[in-house]
């Protein structure tokens, strides 16, 4: 039986697929983003870097229609056999139903991808379950030019190991299953009043991670709490006339306020900052820019309840620890003061954007920036440095809303599981990315300040579509001292992630799939380890009719661990798939 939180999803996923035309484009609101957007300095560029035929909606225009949805239902036999540590083999029967669609206008655009599965398992050793799983990113113009409602969503399914670190494939259907979902939504507003241009936008998100079963502890290893929920508001405004408007150089002043208030110990991050800004040309397409602030940042938190008698941390049936809700609150971090940072921005076409800034920000020095080039309507390379403080779920937030609008998801073809990174259909704009990326390294309930690198490669044709992600996240965590967190305080963990798929038409009636993923998880105590997962799937489609089609696949999937005995398997499988 399904538990209220996927019935709600379940419903939530609906009304995102049927309120497609009345849904708007997501952005992140990060820092950078007040960086020289007052002054209007190739504004246009990033909205533009698709192509003025709008190829981010490439793929529904191809079948000659604005809407796509195709609902689908399957039934699979799989088998699984466990190489390392043992040699078990399990066989599973598999009821699927699901519903890819797409939209793409001039003023609605969205994809979204949702799938229900149940999986029954034959003998003792082969358990049943309920999987939930489904990204969806929809953008609506209500006031053309003026006022968009953006909105997004995201349930995936992992397998937590005991170092907080998360890993794919097979291993999500293991004794530490943990089902992960994510929902964001909020109107942007953009106006004029004369000369000067007026940008505000809000966002309002909800995170939660549900993991059933304690997590393993190693002796001689501290608990690790794991994330449970989060609730991010993000707020921007900014006020700015580009150069020659006024003055030969473009001006602007902005605020921002960011807050996550997470139940895991009643963690909360507040940031408030206030900046102006400018921009001087340099030539057509190139400018400086620069900006000069204030800004102050704290983050806080409770004390975990202890057992009266002796003294001992009190840990929950779910295996998180318990808020004293009688303990005050205490600062873990607390940074006021001047902010600042300068860089360049390069816009030679609507196919080509660079920014590269480098500044002060959280009382040391920060950079950030982004590089997208679409050489055409179907293929973009995207890079991006990002520097923030948030915990688990404010991270995961502003990664889905980055997500593109026109996408495709990649899946594993024996759990449905979603892949890192998604099939752009089109070129990706300036400020997003194709890839979850390093969100989904680690669900330690701690916030974080993150630094890190992103990239990726699609390439979205008519019989061949293949992409590639990677990146480095390194996540030092901020807790109190004194508190049952402090163990956490300055800790740095590390990850390391690549995705790629190729999918390809191999006549009229098959096609083919594959797709590969890796990364290297290495924790700042040293006493749990360091973790890397690898996973391969090959799959290949047949059309039986017009609506019934059958897959056969073969898969791979393995994490090494230094603590842990390492886990290899390997799996088939056989199906067929009916869409309405």
């Amino acid at each position: 039986m399904k538990s209220p939180l996927v019935c709600k999803l379940l419903s939530l996923a609906s009304m995102l697929a049927v309120a497609m035309p009345s849904l708007a484009q997501a952005q992140s609101l990060p820092y950078g983003d007040m960086t020289g957007g007052g002054s209007g300095y190739g504004s246009d560029s990033s909205r533009d870097s698709a192509g003025e035929d709008g190829g981010d909606a490439d793929a529904p225009r191809r079948t000659g229609k604005r809407v796509k949805i195709s609902p689908y239902i399957e039934a699979q036999q799989v088998v699984f056999a466990e190489i390392n540590p043992g040699h078990d083999t399990l066989t599973y029967s598999v009821l699927a139903a699901g519903v890819d669609a797409a939209m793409a206008g001039r003023n609605n655009q969205g994809s979204l991808s949702v799938r229900y599965e149940r999986r029954f398992g034959w003998g003792n050793k082969a358990q049943d379950s309920n999987v939930i799983s489904g990204i969806g990113r929809v953008s609506s113009a209500i006031v053309p030019g003026t006022l968009r409602i953006d909105a997004g969503a995201m349930a995936a399914r992992s397998a937590v190991e005991n170092n907080g670190g998360l890993s794919n494939g097979a291993l999500a259907f293991g004794d530490s299953v943990t089902q992960i979902y994510s929902v964001y939504a909020g109107p942007t507003l953009t106006t004029h009043a004369g000369d000067v241009a007026i940008d505000g936008a809000y966002r309002i998100g909800y995170n939660r991670v549900d993991s059933p079963n304690v997590l393993p502890v190693s002796p001689g290893q501290s608990h690790i709490d794991v994330f449970d929920d989060s609730v991010v508001h993000n707020a921007s405004i900014h006020a700015g006339v580009k150069p020659g408007d006024v003055l030969p150089v473009g001006l602007g002043v902005g605020a921002g306020y960011n807050r996550e208030d997470i139940s895991n110990l009643d963690q909360r991050v507040e940031d408030f900052h206030a900046r102006a800004d400018a921009t001087l040309p340099v030539s057509s397409d190139l400018a400086l820019v620069g900006g000069v602030g204030w800004e102050k940042v704290q983050i806080s938190s409770r004390d975990v309840a202890r057992d009266a008698t002796t003294g001992a941390p009190i840990i929950g049936t779910d295996g998180r620890y318990v808020t004293d809700k009688t303990a005050p609150r205490q600062l873990a971090y607390d940074v006021e003061g001047l902010i600042w940072d300068a860089g360049v921005v390069w816009r030679p076409s609507r196919r080509t954007a660079l920014e590269a800034h480098v500044g002060r920000r959280y009382g040391s020095t920060s950079y950030y920036g982004s590089f997208a080039y679409a050489p055409s309507r179907r293929t973009s390379l995207n890079v991006s440095v990002y520097d923030t403080i948030a915990g688990f779920g404010g991270q995961l937030n502003n990664a889905l809303a980055n997500m593109p609008t026109q996408f495709q998801a990649v899946r594993n073809p024996f759990n449905g599981n979603l892949n890192t990174c998604v099939a752009a259909e089109g070129a990706v704009s300036a400020g997003q990315s194709a890839c979850l990326g390093g969100a989904l390294a680690s669900v330690r309930s701690s916030v974080f300040r993150s630094r890190g690198v992103m990239a990726s490669y699609n390439h979205g044709g008519d019989r061949v579509q293949y992409g590639v992600g990677a990146g480095y996240d390194r996540r030092k965590f901020i807790a109190a001292a004194g508190t049952i967190l402090a163990s956490a305080n300055g800790v740095i963990d590390e990850n390391y992630w690549l995705s790629a798929y190729l999918n390809g038409k191999i006549d009229r009636s098959s096609s083919f799939s594959t797709n590969v993923y890796a990364n290297w998880y290495r924790p700042g105590d040293a006493t749990i380890g360091e973790m890397q997962g690898l996973g391969a799937t090959a799959a290949y489609y047949r059309s039986i009719t017009n609506h019934l089609s059958a897959t056969v696949a073969l898969g791979l999937d393995g994490v090494t661990r230094d603590v842990l005995p390492d886990i290899w398997s390997t799996q088939a499988m056989a199906g067929v798939r009916y869409s309405f």
